[in-house]
């Protein structure tokens, strides 16, 4: 049993949850806490395959134990279900419903089947029905003997407070910039050195807008959402030239990047943002939240996107005066 995380970056993480496995007396619902795209997603299935395993064994494939169970968003339709069964991108539902989470109690009526403990993994937790999360909550107030929970989330005040209070937190912190280095030359080999600098310097700590940086070549938009910042934009002309940036019919993978970078942008400009213009890119950020949820379901026109990228920047611009 290694120390060493198997995500990149979360050795901190790791330990801790080795130790809970270890004690006498683990909590029994987790919650996975962090940026998006820093690895929470990898590790609660890395978790959750270490939970199970039996001692001296190999790790097991999560996807077949019997023992882990994974609430995710579901293909969108029947259409969409086969292109994820041929390996092919698909559309997903906006949620996880309350039906996913009443079909996993059902099951949690009966003992695990290889050995004293399973794992349940809601990933993300954040996107949950309201009617899953009062049947989850139900199953946190009373949980089965040898069931662990592990809920991942970008935003913990997304979810009642009734269900953070059953949660041990696990935090996720932002990667070093060696860490995302090493990421990018891992996942990335084509990426020269200046790519890498330029997706580090973006990705604010996280390895997943950093390789989508990289793969989807986000300089140029990069380069005119730092402009908007600095200089706003009260003659469309630079909103005009991101939409050119991000081309006429990009694939959803490039807009839900585009939107990612966005949000890092603007939690970059807050550090050192006065108290006066924080409001402002803390407005922007929560719009720009809410429309990455909705990008990954719904079909938004690319133009409209993006020119409302460019407007949620504008709007928690630099003043002019201090641009000047």
């Amino acid at each position: 049993m290694s120390s060493t995380s198997p995500v990149v970056g979360q050795d901190a993480a790791w330990r801790e949850w080795l130790a809970a496995i270890a004690s006498e007396r683990m909590h029994h619902a987790w919650l996975l806490s962090g940026a998006k795209g820093v690895g929470k997603r990898a590790f609660a299935r890395a978790a959750a395959c270490e939970l199970v395993r039996q001692p001296g064994s190999a790790i097991p494939d999560v996807s077949a134990h019997p023992d882990i169970t994974i609430l995710e968003h579901l293909p969108a339709n029947d259409d969409e279900a086969k292109k994820k069964a041929e390996g092919k991108p698909y559309q997903t539902r906006r949620n996880i419903t309350v039906d996913q989470v009443r079909e996993m109690i059902r099951r949690l009526a009966t003992k695990p089947t290889l050995g004293e403990r399973r794992a349940i993994v809601i990933d993300p937790a954040d996107d949950m029905e309201k009617g899953a999360v009062n049947a989850l909550l139900k199953a946190l107030e009373e949980p089965p003997a040898g069931t662990y929970f592990l809920l991942v989330t970008h935003q913990p005040g997304r979810l009642l407070p009734t269900i953070r209070s059953r949660c041990r937190i696990l935090r996720f912190a932002p990667l070093e910039a060696a860490a995302l280095d090493q990421i990018i030359r891992r996942d990335a080999p084509h990426a020269d050195a200046a790519a890498r600098e330029a997706a580090i310097t973006a990705a604010q700590g996280s390895p997943g807008i950093a390789l989508d940086f990289v793969e989807h070549d986000l300089g140029g938009l990069h380069a005119l959402m730092m402009r908007i910042l600095r200089e706003g934009d009260a003659r469309f002309h630079l909103r005009g030239a991101l939409a050119d940036e991000m081309g006429a019919r990009p694939a959803r993978d490039r807009q839900v990047a585009a939107l990612e970078l966005a949000r890092s942008v603007l939690v970059q400009e807050l550090r050192s943002a006065p108290r006066a213009r924080q409001a402002k890119i803390i407005e922007a950020h929560e719009v720009l939240t809410r429309l990455s949820v909705q990008a990954t379901t719904y079909n938004f026109d690319a133009g409209l996107l993006i020119m409302e990228i460019g407007g949620l920047l504008a709007s928690a611009a630099m003043p002019r005066e201090a641009a000047r």
